[in-house]
């Protein structure tokens, strides 16, 4: 099993953590999004990916692109432990939080769609991170009201394990602090991405522990 990754990706990292939860061995290709103006719109790449972004996962042949049609996949075909566990309804929260984290807030946060700020309008550093951080600010304070909300919640997003849902609110909160982003009145969020620290699979998927890391 090959993932083509980029070490700060968000959307490599959640990937990377199901492959560890499940205990899945990979080799992970290195995809530069900046050098060379970006080794992901190379054309050996784009063949591979029409998309030209990461993740790209190579199971033996099929290849698979988009984090959380990825992580299902992985979660079908590897079914312990479940990342999306519990009932039809359960299920559909878990998709939803992970999904306001993958479909609201990391789009508009996107490497090409920062690149496009800065060229396409002249944006400065300071004014880009602005947007950065509006958006993700407004989108972790969406999740921490579905998280505490909710009685659902556990030790993880839901439950005492971790989801779906984790392996994606722990790489925006990365993100988020990155940046430089306040995390404010997230004390559920930021419950549950300590705990998920504490754990060796989220540890080993973590940016600074990939073999691409600068």
């Amino acid at each position: 099993m090959k993932l083509y990754t980029y070490f700060r990706s968000s959307a490599a990292y959640r990937v990377r953590i199901a492959l560890h939860l499940k205990g899945l061995a990979f080799d992970a290709v290195p995809v530069h999004l900046l050098q060379g103006g970006g080794q992901q719109h190379a054309a050996a790449y784009a063949a591979l990916n029409p998309n030209e972004t990461v993740p790209t996962l190579d199971d033996d042949g099929l290849v698979l692109t988009q984090s959380l049609a990825i992580i299902e996949y992985l979660d079908e075909t590897h079914p312990a432990p479940p990342l999306l566990p519990g009932s039809a309804a359960d299920r559909a929260r878990i998709r939803a939080i992970a999904q306001t984290i993958a479909c609201d807030i990391h789009p508009i946060n996107n490497l090409r769609v920062l690149q496009h700020l800065t060229q396409a309008f002249s944006l400065s550093e300071a004014q880009k991170n602005a947007w950065y951080c509006h958006w993700v600010e407004r989108g972790l304070q969406t999740v921490e009201k579905m998280l505490a909300r909710d009685p659902r919640t556990g030790r993880f997003c839901h439950g005492d394990a971790p989801t779906l849902a984790d392996c994606c609110l722990v790489p925006q909160v990365f993100n988020a602090r990155r940046f430089g982003c306040s995390v404010a009145g997230l004390s559920t969020v930021l419950r549950i991405g300590a705990e998920c620290e504490k754990l060796d699979a989220f540890a080993r998927a973590a940016p600074g522990n990939q073999p691409d890391a600068e």
